[in-house]
């Protein structure tokens, strides 16, 4: 399904196909085109719905589509030719900060309201529960299994992982083929709708202003092409300014809600899109005067510490390895040049400091030392 708002008459605009996912955190990319922020930098979008994230990535590396909204950790997953393919990514710039959530049957979420922990939660169900994720090496990978760990729970051995696409989930729960699962907005709070089952923790919750989404293009389009590498950045930087500017939310919920993007209720986009949830967890971000869309190195680097901790990247590969991987795909001289171009701050590091639900720290700095630490890893 396209979603693409302009005359046929453009002249001398670079066409672009970006493809995304039916999502609250695609709203950058249709704010984008709707209100044409692409002709000011001589482009012109044409927006592409995919069914899963897996067509994502084989579209963008046949090059149907030229970038696409993409999580952050299926970019460094193909990077490193984790379960697939190998091939050179580049993340142009991050587009959102939380916004996803973890939800659990009614019966698992009540258990765990009653005191009950979560392994004995899981004993009670007599086999191994069945969650879901949307993609392996995804962010609600990362998400459902870092918090899974909090709980003492190991997500390689005391449970099954699934993948499934969002729209999916909450459906499959309803007929008992999952537990539980995790996906990003609307499709956590589509269970609640439903009736089917509740969000136990928002993301927000596990990492405080976590990197979500990203748009992500192959590596020889930057190259190759990086004016348009840096107006599509810039482009869509302007577009996560104005989502981020009171009132214009409301006015981009009607634009999610349409059959063609996301079509769901105006008003079940509108609560995703709000301030903040129910669990007073950090609010869906996507701009905060740039600080959410810088590519920060240790936001790459945090990825392939779990990607080693559950046993998927190979050992002998140095620091200095990770080092320089994060930063061909980051691109920060190509990011800090698309924001002076729409006078967006950058930081003056290129590193951030978090503190996770275990209370663990996360400073970008000794990565595989932080991965080999954690008591539940492969």
């Amino acid at each position: 399904m396209t979603l693409n708002h302009h005359s046929d008459g453009n002249t001398g605009q670079r066409l672009l196909r970006l493809g995304f996912m039916p999502l609250i955190d695609c709203a950058p990319l249709v704010a984008a085109v709707r209100l044409q922020l692409d002709r000011k930098h001589g482009l012109h979008l044409q927006l592409h719905r995919q069914a899963s994230w897996a067509a994502i990535r084989d579209k963008l590396l046949t090059g149907e589509l030229d970038a696409a909204h993409a999580l952050t950790g299926l970019v460094h997953g193909v990077q490193w030719g984790i379960g697939g393919v190998q091939a050179d990514l580049s993340i142009l710039l991050t587009l959102n900060r939380n916004g996803q959530g973890i939800v659990l049957s009614h019966p698992l979420a009540q258990a765990l309201d009653a005191g009950q922990p979560l392994t004995e939660a899981f004993a009670d169900l007599r086999r191994p529960p069945v969650l879901a994720q949307t993609f392996p090496t995804g962010t609600h990978a990362m998400w459902l299994y870092y918090w899974l760990a909090a709980q003492g729970v190991s997500p390689l051995h005391a449970i099954r992982s699934v993948a499934m696409p969002p729209p999916q989930m909450a459906e499959a729960l309803a007929r008992g083929e999952l537990d539980g699962y995790c996906a990003g907005e609307p499709w956590a709070q589509q269970a609640e709708t439903l009736q089917v089952g509740r969000r136990v923790v928002a993301s927000g919750e596990i990492w405080p202003d976590h990197p979500e989404k990203v748009l992500a293009c192959r590596r020889d389009f930057a190259t190759q092409e990086p004016e348009t590498a840096v107006a599509l950045t810039a482009t869509l930087l302007e577009a996560c300014r104005w989502l981020d500017e009171p009132g214009n939310r409301n006015q981009a919920a009607g634009w999610l809600a349409e059959p063609e993007v996301i079509g769901l209720p105006v008003e079940q986009i509108s609560t995703c899109l709000g301030a903040s949830d129910a669990s007073g967890s950090p609010r869906l971000s996507f701009h905060d005067g740039g600080a959410v869309n810088f590519p920060y190195l240790s936001d790459g680097l945090w990825f392939l510490s779990q990607f080693r901790r559950w046993g998927w990247l190979a050992q002998d590969r140095t620091e200095s390895d990770w080092a320089r991987q994060v930063a061909e795909v980051h691109g920060t001289a190509r990011y800090r040049e698309a924001a002076a171009s729409v006078a967006v701050q950058v930081p003056a590091a290129e590193s951030r400091r978090s503190v996770l639900c275990d209370g663990i720290v996360w400073d970008g700095h000794a990565a595989q030392a932080y991965a080999d630490a954690f008591a539940i890893r492969e």
